[in-house]
């Protein structure tokens, strides 16, 4: 390949049309760089050359169509060259070296951020697609060309999608619309998400998308005339303002009846009785005053009115919107926004990308997404598995948004159905980390509670307040699930690694030896062979239940050179392991028998788990005691605290009232209701089973008995027995 000493000028002549036609998209860029757009034309057609897409047009047909749609965006060079060559380093033998030296470092990194993934081995297809777009998401948090390329590379390829087989179409469409067109929207590039979402739907429901096409056509042929109508009528009066407007009439699209009739549950008529324009000025005080004049032309609908200019878009977009009474009955939807903003609004992040200096984005839509991009980046380096790094990402692309005010007045987008705590988390993650309840519009309400869109929130924290699994539960953002998974990963690993020690403490003595008596040299050479890189993950392994305390005692005392002893069985341990139940992190317990504080106990190593908890009584510890290496005896310490399940028979009389007189004894008694359900049921006679929260096993007998004193109750006893 020739090198970057000298840029020769490239004959024009013998250029295909696809190549001229680019060639004049590009005409905005200075000779010397449409020189370089050209030459990395050839390279590419050089490298691909022989190969062919489905259709059987020249591969480099595709690559040159992605760089003339960002050409009309207005791109930067190294943009333009780089999505001519995009597909070079995976299918060519073009390396990276090689296109580093011919068209600089920048162009490099472009073409490797949008680079899939495919020669490396993975476990199934759904993980390669999700490390191959883990990568893309931080090549993007790097330099925001690499989505912009992959958008156009994604938009092309849904052009020209029919050479596919059927299959191939759907998986395409499918991430299409669940993956790339919510991206489009998120960087506020409007125009590429419609698109997206209209090639998408027609591939993934040809028939759907047709039937509702052609209703669209018909719809707007009919009320053509009505629309002139509105649109004189809101022209003149604007034109009384002296405003400089420009009235454009607005067609939904058929993605969007589509979504609309499903999760709305709207008929096509009811969507389709809606008029929509949008109103361009010349600056954002025109937009208030053209706001006043159309209010003053129809009546404004009560609570239809948005203002996006003060409180902008989580993607950048600003625009006010109002919905106001036509004169034929139907709703009129108006946008209205400068001409500034109706291009961001199309084209997001690559709105006016030549005139962007150094110094700074050029508009909000490209300072939201850094934001954006900046937080994805905090939260991969948190999220071990791809999979559940893209489960975050779909989260935060949710286009629907709640924004929400801070007691310094900053304002925070969250998704629809965020809490108090995702707010939290979306404050700080140490602020996440220690809250205990929230105040909303000055009323103090807990974590879980969903917010709306205007309010006033403030998070109380407490330096010993720390997250519990409970918390996945009402938590919608990625970052908050993120915060506390990592959390509960470092607090499961402290746990196994305490517990972990004590048991192997108790298996040693039971050999006649301790931890300290091991010398260290035997310690250091043990870990290097069972490959671990410190005592604490050995001792983690044995907490998770992975590896048997009793065999690592054996092991180590073999390797100080005495005689290995017999395997132990934890009933011949001096003195059982304590519990407090505040090991949450390696302990839980079991189903089937639901143990308390107070009741005798048995501990179970089951790989992974850590150590499962079951009463001594329960049917399963025979079966259990049949691998006594994984028996663990342990016992309640004597102060525990927390709420601990158990389940309740009650047998009652059936009559009106009963369900609500026994909830009133469990109540009285200081113990919440999980769950109620009927057992058994008849005219006369009804078994309820209830899952309660209790803190002991005399809290559980306080309870029963006070529900046998209801009077309503022929039997109540704990279950299973």
């Amino acid at each position: 390949m020739p090198t970057a000493t000298h840029l020769s000028t490239v004959d024009t002549s013998t250029l295909p049309p696809y190549v001229l036609a680019l060639k004049e998209r590009v005409s905005y860029l200075p000779e010397a760089q449409v020189e370089r757009v050209l030459r990395a034309y050839e390279i590419g057609a050089q490298a691909q050359e022989g190969q062919e897409r489905k259709s059987g047009e020249p591969y480099i047909t595709h690559p040159v169509a992605v760089a003339g749609i960002l050409a009309e965006l207005g791109l930067d060079a190294e943009t333009i060259i780089a999505a001519i060559l995009h597909d070079t380093l995976e299918d060519t033998e073009l390396s990276r070296t090689e296109l580093a030296g011919e068209f600089g470092e920048v162009v490099a990194e472009l073409v490797d951020g949008v680079t899939k993934l495919d020669k490396m081995r993975f476990s199934s297809r759904q993980e390669a697609d999700a490390e191959s777009f883990r990568k893309m998401l931080l090549a993007m948090a790097r330099d925001l060309r690499v989505i912009l390329i992959k958008l156009s590379d994604r938009l092309h390829n849904m052009r020209t999608l029919g050479a596919k087989d059927a299959p191939s179409r759907r998986r395409i469409a499918r991430e299409t619309l669940e993956i790339y067109a919510p991206i489009a929207q998120r960087l506020g590039m409007n125009k590429f998400k419609a698109e997206l979402q209209d090639l998408g739907f027609r591939a993934l429901y040809p028939d759907r998308y047709r039937v509702i096409s052609e209703r669209i056509r018909a719809a707007i042929g009919n009320r053509r005339e009505a629309m002139g109508k509105i649109e004189m009528a809101l022209s003149a009066r604007l034109a009384v303002e002296h405003l400089q407007v420009r009235v454009v009439g607005r067609i939904k699209s058929p993605w969007s009846i589509y979504s609309k009739m499903r999760n709305e549950h709207k008929s096509f008529a009811q969507l389709m009785d809606v008029y929509g324009f949008r109103v361009v000025v010349d600056n954002a005080m025109s937009c208030y005053m053209a706001l006043g004049a159309v209010h003053s032309l129809y009546k404004p609908v009560d609570r239809r009115f948005k203002d996006f200019i003060a409180i902008p878009k989580a993607n950048g977009y600003q625009s006010l919107h109002t919905v106001l009474l036509g004169p034929f009955g139907a709703p009129i939807e108006v946008q209205i926004r400068t001409a500034e903003m109706d291009s961001v609004a199309e084209r997001g992040v690559a709105a006016h990308w030549a005139y962007k200096t150094d110094s700074g984005p050029a508009n909000s839509a490209q300072a939201r997404a850094r934001e954006w991009l900046s937080s994805l980046a905090d939260s991969q380096a948190n999220t071990a598995s791809s999979a559940e790094f893209i489960e975050n990402v779909k989260i935060d692309l949710f286009p629907d948004e709640v924004y929400l005010f801070t007691p310094r007045g900053d304002i925070l987008s969250l998704p629809r159905n965020a809490t108090a705590l995702d707010f939290a988390y979306a404050v700080h993650t140490d602020v996440g980390d220690h809250a205990v309840a929230a105040r909303v519009d000055k009323k103090l309400l807990p974590l879980r509670t969903r917010l709306e869109s205007g309010q006033l929130v403030e998070v109380i924290t407490a330096p010993s307040a720390v997250p519990n699994p409970a918390w996945l539960e009402s938590v919608v953002t990625g970052k908050a699930r993120t915060a506390i998974r990592q959390y509960l990963k470092h607090l499961q690993h402290e746990d196994a690694v305490d517990f972990g020690h004590r048991m192997l403490d108790r298996a040693l003595d039971a050999l006649g030896s301790s931890l300290d008596a091991i010398p260290p040299a035997v310690l250091d050479r043990f870990l290097d062979a069972a490959k671990f890189k410190r005592l604490e993950e050995l001792l983690s392994e044995i907490g998770l239940g992975n590896r048997m305390p009793h065999m690592v005692a054996n092991q180590l005392l073999a390797s100080r050179g005495k005689q290995k002893g017999q395997a132990l069985s934890p009933t011949l341990a001096s003195e059982k392991i304590t519990i407090t139940g505040a090991e949450r992190g390696v302990l839980s317990f079991a189903a089937c028998c639901h143990p308390l504080p107070g009741d005798e106990i048995i501990g179970y190593l089951s790989s992974g788990k850590g150590v499962v908890v079951h009463r001594v009584e329960c049917p399963n510890v025979m079966e259990l005691r049949k691998s006594p290496e994984r028996c663990v005896a342990i016992e309640w310490a004597r102060d525990v605290q927390g709420d601990y399940h158990a389940e309740l028979r009650i047998e009652v009389m059936n009559r009106p009232g009963v369900l609500a007189t026994i909830a009133a004894a469990i109540a009285a008694a200081n113990s919440n209701i999980s769950n109620v359900e009927y057992v058994e049921r008849d005219a006369a006679a009804a078994t309820l089973l209830f899952a309660l929260e209790v803190k002991s096993r005399k809290h559980l007998a306080d309870v029963i008995r006070r529900v046998r004193r209801t009077g309503v109750v022929s039997g109540a006893y704990r279950y299973p027995l």
